[in-house]
This record gives structure tokens, C-alpha cells and sequence, in this order.
């Protein structure tokens, strides 16, 4: 493994030296790989996310010209159409 240099906030070291002192975390090197663990899932949610949103947005586009509406009439089409739902 590599060693790295990190400079943390007070309020930082206080949260890791605690899970360390708890007995949650072996050490203080374990609190911060699994604090990486964490951000790379954020990370690969994020990458979905966005895969997901293009997706939509491609569809969106796909789907044809849009059209103008006002509220009332979007709010009485979306309520005739639970009603056709049940």
C-alpha cells in the first residue's frame, strides 16, 4: 500500500479518532479506505444517474414536437387519466 499525506479539519480527526477509540474501525487508515469505498459507489450512482437522465432526455427528444399547455388544462388531462386508470 501507499502512504499519503491528508489534511483534515478538526471536527475530522475528532469523527475518525472516535469510530477508531469505539472499536467500530481498527484504525484510523481503515476509517479513511472505507470512507473511499463509499465516495466510489457515490461516484458510480452518480455515473447511472446521468446515463439514466441522457437516456430520458434522448427519448424526450425522440418522442416528437412538443406543445404548449397551460396548468389548468395539463391538471384536468392528468386527472382524466387516473380516472381511465381506476
Amino acid at each position: 500500500m501507499k502512504t499519503l499525506t491528508v489534511s483534515l479539519s478538526e471536527h475530522q480527526v475528532e469523527q475518525l479518532q472516535g469510530a477508531v477509540q469505539s472499536g467500530l474501525y481498527a484504525s484510523n487508515s481503515e476509517v479513511v479506505r472505507d470512507a473511499l469505498r463509499l465516495w466510489e459507489q457515490r461516484q458510480e450512482l452518480r455515473k447511472l444517474e446521468l446515463a439514466r437522465l441522457k437516456r430520458a432526455y434522448e427519448e424526450g427528444l425522440a418522442s416528437g414536437e412538443g406543445r404548449s399547455v397551460d396548468a389548468d388544462t395539463l391538471l384536468a388531462e392528468l386527472k382524466a387519466e387516473a380516472r381511465s386508470r381506476g
